[in-house]
């Protein structure tokens, strides 16, 4: 978990949090002293991995990785606390969502509480930004509404995929819609939608994709979704056959028959682990059981602010990835150009 700071906006101020599964608690990356974080002055997202994977995990597959249960809500509290870099600008469940009320106190904000801005999906990795003002927060809403209007990027997210996309670059397209399913809600694809259809909540949904690296079967994809839906870019991976890496989800809808991939009927597939070949499993150096426990490899890594000022440029901020991320790039021999 960390924090970073975006300069003052209107004299109040905004964090900026990076946290796995920050809506469920499902995963913490504790790394408050980690160098680089923040502002694209002071960061930027890693360009070479190591020139050799890591040795075989053992008994932590995924470094860097603390599970909820270990912690109380103190040390959850101080464990964000520390993680500022900057300040210059369910019930009972322990998630950030429930410690926020401890955190504005421990920050020493007062009455004022921390409401979170813009966050990744509920089991991605990356920022979460939290603002301490109501107006700053009420302005920003506007930025995020007004830019997904005209179709401007502000968000931009590092993936893994079991895969490697057709072509370098481009957007997906498709409307979704979520259907409730076992006791569980599922995003599923809409074809050709009526306008009955979108009156009942099917979405048409965008986003833009780049390969930046690919090997092993893989790739480390850039994507920047221009549309806001639940778990949309994993239902975009998973329409273009390339699932995100440890989407125990929506990659289960992706088959395989003599090497050639096609999606399965939504209607007949339930979430599932995802299963990999056992040649990714021996270059990830996992064991089935340990695949089975991988965390989804989706990482907010960059958002774009409006400036202090209306004629300041936009203020960029950048997280670093997750250690069990890197190690990933590491093992697959990927790396960030």
């Amino acid at each position: 978990k960390h924090t970073v700071f975006a300069p003052e906006m209107g004299g109040c101020r905004v964090w900026g949090q990076a946290w796995s599964g920050w809506r469920r608690g499902l995963w913490i990356r504790a790394t408050p002293t980690a160098p680089g974080f923040g502002t694209k002055a002071r960061h930027q997202l890693q360009r070479r991995g190591a020139s050799k994977p890591s040795d075989p995990p053992g008994d932590q597959p995924f470094p860097g990785l603390l599970r909820p249960e270990t912690f109380s809500r103190e040390e959850l509290v101080d464990v964000l606390r520390a993680a500022v870099v900057d300040r210059k600008g369910k019930p009972g469940e322990l998630t950030l969502l429930s410690v926020l009320p401890e955190l504005s106190r421990s920050l020493g904000l007062g009455e004022q509480e921390l409401q979170v801005v813009r966050a990744s999906g509920k089991e991605a990795s990356g920022l979460v930004l939290l603002s301490s003002c109501p107006q700053t927060a009420s302005r920003l809403h506007k930025f995020f509404t007004h830019s997904q209007r005209a179709r401007r990027p502000t968000a931009t997210y590092c993936a893994v995929t079991d895969g490697i996309p057709v072509t370098s670059e481009g957007k997906i397209q498709a409307a979704l819609k979520l259907e409730h399913v076992d006791g569980v809600n599922l995003v599923v694809p809409v074809q050709s939608p009526t306008r009955k259809d979108i009156m009942e909540g099917v979405k048409r949904t965008l986003s833009h994709f780049r390969v930046v690296a690919m090997g092993s079967g893989c790739a480390l994809v850039q994507l920047q979704p221009l549309t806001v839906f639940p778990s949309q870019l994993q239902a975009h991976m998973a329409l273009q056959l390339c699932p995100v890496l440890g989407d125990h989800t929506y990659s289960a809808r992706v088959g395989t028959v003599l090497g050639q991939r096609f999606l399965l009927p939504v209607e007949s597939t339930k979430p599932q682990r995802q299963v990999l070949y056992e040649a990714l499993l021996g270059r990830l150096c996992l064991t089935p059981s340990q695949a089975a426990q991988l965390p989804l490899h989706l990482h907010l890594h960059c958002l774009h602010l409006p400036g202090a000022r209306p004629r300041d440029p936009p203020i960029e901020l950048l997280a670093p990835l997750p250690s069990y991320f890197s190690r990933t790039l590491q093992c697959l021999g990927l790396h960030y150009q």
